[in-house]
């Protein structure tokens, strides 16, 4: 007896054939696709370089600029400390003596009051500068008071305490008076509006 050989289907064994020619027609790239494929990689690489660089560097500039205003302004906090006592020397040298031994400490004092100046202003702390009759600046004066007074309101009429910066910081505002306008008595008599409203 034959023994029967199963039967093949022609197409499938086709597709085989040719899937097995596919195989070992697929060859490793060329070298041109090779040089093609390194040179975006290369790119890639120098633009995530690129990246990393300009963020380290945005980095160093705002350290550097952190460090700087930092050491522009190391001396804030003792300033802020030392105000006080500027405002008492000045308030105390500019009212005037009579008696001689008290005008003598008095020299004195101002030698003291000028060498503390020159020592905060080598640091970058200078005295507002602001007149009687300036505007009102809310950024630079504190209005401790307002009086009554002619012409406009808003208006400095004494400077009380001396304001300061340091450099571009104002870390103590003027104390002043203000201005304001006059209050207008209204001369009418009542009693004739209190009688047309009783008719």
């Amino acid at each position: 007896m034959k023994k029967n050989k199963p039967k093949v289907d022609e197409e499938t064994a086709v597709d085989a054939n040719q899937a097995h020619d596919n195989e070992s027609v697929k060859s490793p790239p060329t070298l041109e696709e090779q040089l093609r494929a390194s040179q975006a990689e290369v790119a890639e690489w120098k633009n995530k370089y690129a990246m990393v660089f300009a963020d380290m560097d945005n980095l160093r500039k705002s350290q550097d600029k952190t460090f700087m205003e930092a050491l522009r302004y190391r001396a804030e906090g003792f300033i802020d400390k030392l105000l006080p006592a500027l405002d008492a020397f000045h308030i105390a040298l500019k009212n005037p003596v009579d008696d001689p031994k008290l005008k003598n400490y008095l020299v004195g004092f101002d030698y003291i009051y000028k060498q503390i100046q020159q020592a905060v202003e080598s640091e970058g702390l200078k005295p507002l500068k602001i007149n009687i009759g300036d505007e009102f600046d809310v950024r630079t004066m504190n209005a401790l008071e307002a009086e009554a007074a002619e012409g406009k309101p808003n208006k400095v009429l004494r400077i009380l305490s001396q304001g300061y910066q340091l450099h571009d910081r104002i870390v103590k505002q003027a104390l002043v008076v203000v201005s304001k306008a006059k209050e207008v008595k209204n001369d009418t008599p009542q009693s004739s509006h209190n009688g047309d409203r009783a008719a």
